[in-house]
């Protein structure tokens, strides 16, 4: 055998071994305990999750935003996740969720496959709106007055919801929501902030989780982070696809949310010596498929 037909037979040999485990990981998640439940703010439909156990305190806030066309439930195993792990984490249904079978209004502004050198910061702008009142509704939101702590405020999203959190940031000026601790930008869509050099305005630390075998997000996403000023890091996981970060991703759940919790517990909780964030807040970390979770010993994904 040649050595270009061994080099397939390995890749390909990988792929199979990819696809075993996401349905392995699929098959065998485990069930969790953080508690869900639907809300309206005000217009906004939304979706909260909080820890099975009652809290005295209350609790670090992390707003996240789906990707187009999906729901605020799409990545229910990381918000979950973040529950479980002592947050308050709400999610609103944007004006274009396909389970509020709405689609959002179409426009220039909405243009699909619109070129990102042609967005502004109005395009998506709802999206923006939507987070920014949910925000002002949870402040004065009797139900949630001693559970949710507001001025820890972290934002999250997926995709669009990437482009969305990353804006709200200080990416689009204009939209900038003031308070943000953190912001967590999942495979975002950021190329129309490249045109805009947005990112060097970002207000608040960030992670980007970006994939290996999602070419169109995760090449742009390097840019992004060049650009984007300290504290910052970048996580790629390896044969990660775009999808990974949903619920029908199936592989990298545990990796995914390790880097997560470890960057919103650094800045949401103060929490500064986890050794998955190294110390000159640069992180660039590949992390392969994750056999047996966290090793114990080291608080690293088991590779």
């Amino acid at each position: 055998m040649t050595a270009a037909r061994m080099s397939r037979a390995r890749r390909f040999a990988r792929c199979l071994k990819a696809v075993a485990l996401c349905t392995l990981a699929t098959i065998c998640a485990p069930s969790e305990a953080a508690r869900e439940q639907s809300i309206r703010f005000g217009d906004i439909d939304a979706v909260v999750w909080t820890p099975d156990v009652n809290s005295d305190k209350p609790l670090p806030v992390v707003v996240f935003s789906h990707g187009l066309y999906t729901c605020a439930t799409q990545s229910r195993f990381i918000t979950e996740a973040l529950a479980d792990s002592g947050y308050f984490v709400v999610a609103p249904n944007h004006h274009d969720a396909s389970c509020a079978m709405t689609f959002g209004r179409f426009g220039f502004s909405r243009l699909p496959g619109k070129l990102s050198m042609l967005w502004t910061d109005e395009d998506y702008r709802d999206r923006a709106d939507d987070i920014r009142d949910l925000v002002a509704a949870l402040r004065d939101d009797a139900r949630f007055r001693n559970v949710a702590d507001v001025t820890r405020l972290a934002l999250a999203g997926h995709s669009l919801g990437g482009y969305t959190v990353l804006g709200l940031a200080g990416a689009w000026p204009k939209w900038t929501l003031p308070g943000v601790k953190a912001v967590l930008a999942l495979a975002p869509y950021s190329l129309p902030f490249q045109q805009s050099e947005g990112l060097r305005h970002l207000k608040a630390p960030v992670m980007y989780q970006a994939g290996q075998f999602d070419p169109v997000f995760t090449g742009p996403m390097h840019g992004a982070f060049d650009q984007s000023p300290q504290p910052k890091y970048f996580v790629e996981i390896q044969y990660a696809w775009h999808l990974a970060w949903s619920d029908v991703g199936g592989l990298h759940s545990r990796s995914i949310i390790a880097y997560a919790t470890a960057f919103l517990d650094r800045y949401l909780k103060g929490t500064t010596d986890n050794p998955l964030l190294d110390d000159n807040q640069q992180t660039h970390a590949t992390v392969a498929l994750p056999r047996q979770g966290i090793d114990a010993a080291t608080a690293q994904p088991a590779l």
